[in-house]
């Protein structure tokens, strides 16, 4: 049994990310800013690197699937996973927006695409800048265009690819990826689509 810490257990993809893993037998200890007294869930903040690394101690690795929409967030976040982390191996949620399409340009730079939250999609790049200038094995998987709300069912199965705005995945299907990648621990370095 590997031991997996999910930071942002509280959130969609984090909650699916948890159940996708206990139902593989993992060991999970499951992270969220503020607890409420929810039971099974453990106090953590991800732009603390000293109390990342308390709780990475014994962990296989780290799911961070966590939100806030502060401009300094998530590259306050990278940073302190960088730190905390010490060349561990971390699996991001990352944003769609950051992705490339199927001609290279990432979609937030593609004709057409909304750009009302661009500097929610700059603060998403500027983690995987942080990211891509450490030493931590990392991989950023990202639902290749949107979650699908209206749609919520497990199929079960996925594919990786490039970005697309049409493209929907459900949290269920999505949690399947991330753990396939804890499990096999496959991509490195990068930013995937699912779908």
């Amino acid at each position: 049994m590997s031991k997996i810490l999910v930071i942002g257990a509280r959130g969609r993809a984090g909650r699916a990310a948890v159940e996708e893993a206990r139902s593989r037998g993992h060991d999970v200890t499951a992270v969220a800013r503020t607890t409420d007294g929810a039971a099974g869930l453990v106090a953590g903040d991800v732009t603390d690197a000293g109390r990342i690394a308390e709780l990475a101690v014994g962990h296989d690795a780290v799911i961070a699937a966590v939100y806030d929409s502060g401009a300094d967030f998530f590259p306050t976040a990278a940073r302190a996973l960088v730190k905390g982390l010490d060349g561990g191996r971390l699996i991001w949620v990352g944003l769609a927006s950051n992705l490339p399409g199927s001609d290279g340009t990432p979609l937030m730079d593609s004709p057409g695409y909304p750009q009302e939250y661009r500097s929610f999609f700059l603060a998403h790049q500027a983690a995987l800048d942080i990211f891509a200038a450490s030493d931590l094995d990392w991989v950023s998987l990202a639902p290749a265009g949107d979650f699908n709300h209206a749609d919520p069912t497990r199929t079960g199965s996925y594919r990786l690819g490039p970005g697309d705005a049409t493209a929907l995945t459900s949290y269920a299907d999505f949690a399947i990826a991330l753990l396939d990648e804890f499990d096999r621990a496959t991509h490195h370095r990068q930013a995937l689509g699912v779908v």
